[in-house]
């Protein structure tokens, strides 16, 4: 068995309100996590991305997932579900939201996850990535393609355009779904968090301050620190959100 601590944090940064959303639920067997970044103007984001939050994790609770395919298909169908809430002249006409959702079953030390947009997933090992969600976003798809380095999508001036996101049309959202390559070890840390958090903070700034932390509360106040270190110059940077998971020997 694994032993699994939780720790979160949401910042509205320097905006008015926090379209950002997470929460998590567990049993004597799986965790189940979801984060989402809401889109839509005039309160609409954040009536989404507690939206996308709130049936995933009620759904999730109902049947938990087993495969990663089962989990991409609860994603569809909680877009189904943003779509039917919309309200033409209100906020809800025109929302969207990000999405990424992980699992980890504690029996079987599995860890499988779901996500549309460019809320991020992150998976450490001995405190350096071992794996991490890839964004359903233009800039993306320039560096798959080989014309942006990789180093590039964070000052890119269309790095916020997305592909997809909950709330389009279901035949051409994109859904990205996995499962873990390497069982989940005693140790290590898995990051969900919105683009305004790892827009400011590269691999190497996340790597160094979790080889830091004592705790993963101590981690999740650390970033917060230094995105607002590194966003100093820019009165209205988004709302940033991330979502740990602490793993240790049960």
């Amino acid at each position: 068995m694994l032993a699994l601590e939780v720790a979160l944090m949401s910042d509205r940064g320097g905006r008015k309100y926090n379209e950002d959303a997470c929460g998590h639920w567990h049993s004597k067997r799986h965790l189940c996590c979801v984060l989402a970044d809401g889109a839509g103007g005039h309160g609409g984001g954040d009536i989404a991305s507690r939206l996308a939050v709130q049936e995933l994790i009620g759904r999730f609770s109902l049947h938990p997932t087993e495969r990663a395919a089962e989990l991409e298909q609860l994603l569809r169908v909680t877009n189904d579900v943003l779509i039917g809430e919309r309200v033409p002249g209100t906020a809800r006409q025109d929302m969207h939201s990000t999405v990424v959702c992980l699992v980890v079953d504690f029996e079987r030390h599995t860890a499988h996850w779901a996500h549309s947009g460019d809320s991020r997933m992150y998976w450490f090992r001995q405190g350096r990535v071992l794996d991490r969600t890839r964004d359903h976003s233009l800039v993306q798809g320039l560096v798959d393609s080989g014309v942006l380095a990789a180093d590039q999508i964070r000052v890119h001036p269309k790095r916020s355009e997305l592909r997809s996101a909950l709330g389009i049309a279901p035949e051409v959202l994109e859904v990205s779904a996995r499962e873990g390559q390497n069982d989940v070890q005693p140790g290590d840390v898995f990051l969900l968090c919105t683009d305004g958090l790892w827009e400011y903070l590269d691999d190497a700034v996340l790597e160094r301050t979790l080889m830091a932390a004592p705790n993963p509360g101590a981690w999740v106040g650390e970033l917060a620190t230094e995105v607002r270190k590194a966003a100093h110059h820019k009165a209205s940077h988004d709302n940033f959100t991330a979502l740990v998971v602490w793993t240790s020997a049960a």
